[in-house]
């Protein structure tokens, strides 16, 4: 799996498991096609992690969704939150 843990990010930034984000959104952030947002929901998806309808994603399993990110989440996780100070 792939760029969707960006979702936890967004999830911890927001306060909430449930927040509206396009794919087409996601797309542009990513630098990457829709289609490629598409099939890596799907994904994320079927593995449990994420429920996911016209833009309204709910995260289901956090920490499965966090095991799924690269390396780099926990930097910028961490990085993030001193800038926000809640570190």
């Amino acid at each position: 799996m792939s760029a969707l843990p960006l979702d936890a990010a967004v999830s911890g930034l927001i306060g909430s498991d449930t927040f509206i984000l396009t794919q087409e959104f996601l797309s542009h952030m990513l630098g990457v096609r829709r289609n490629t947002v598409s099939v890596e929901a799907h994904s994320v998806q079927q593995a449990g992690l994420i429920q996911y309808r016209r833009g309204h994603i709910t995260i289901l399993d956090r920490e499965g969704l966090e095991e799924c990110a690269c390396e780099c989440y926990s930097v910028i996780r961490a990085e993030t939150d001193k800038l926000m100070g809640t570190a």
